[in-house]
């Protein structure tokens, strides 16, 4: 069986993390222009980009966020624990991404609530920073996300107990 995240049950407010680092690339910021179509010159054009107040082409701020999202998720700590993505809030984009800056995330839980209808399940609601090589937070926010409360192997095992019929 393979290795399993943590669940809802698992984590606890003010409980912090720290994901692995990104170097964001010219092949990442065409790759997602390409994909959403969004070729704003000041992503894709070095003439007109160079004339701006940043001087050089930048990564498109939804690229940073998508890869916020995939640096918090793509080091397991959430997997197969993690059951959808919910929504975000209070999200900011505070300094440009450059070409070659490496990114990562530093994420803390900020609330914890288990769902009334649902208690085999929980939503967890980070307080997200994506900080640069530098160490200057270019955006921030926070994400929700439902998550199992248990491992599955314990919601397994309590779903096949038998009940005995109260007499």
């Amino acid at each position: 069986m393979a290795a399993r995240g943590l669940t809802w049950s698992q984590l606890y407010v003010g409980q912090e993390f720290e994901s692995a680092t990104r170097t964001i690339t010219e092949g990442d910021v065409v790759t997602f222009a390409g994909t959403t179509g969004d070729y704003s010159e000041v992503h894709v054009s070095r003439a007109y980009a160079e004339k701006t107040e940043f001087g050089e082409r930048i990564a498109h701020g939804l690229l940073g966020l998508s890869m916020a999202h995939g640096l918090m998720l793509g080091g397991g700590l959430l997997f197969g624990t993690a059951i959808a993505f919910l929504g975000i809030s209070d999200w900011s984009f505070k300094a440009p991404i450059r070409f070659g800056d490496t990114i990562h995330v530093r994420f803390v839980v900020d609330e914890l609530r288990r769902r009334t209808k649902r208690p085999d399940q929980g939503v967890v609601t980070f307080a997200v920073e994506l900080v640069n090589q530098h160490g200057q937070v270019v955006q921030s926010g926070r994400k929700a996300i439902l998550l199992h409360t248990e491992p599955e192997d314990a919601l397994l095992s309590t779903e096949h107990q038998a009940v005995e019929p109260a007499r």
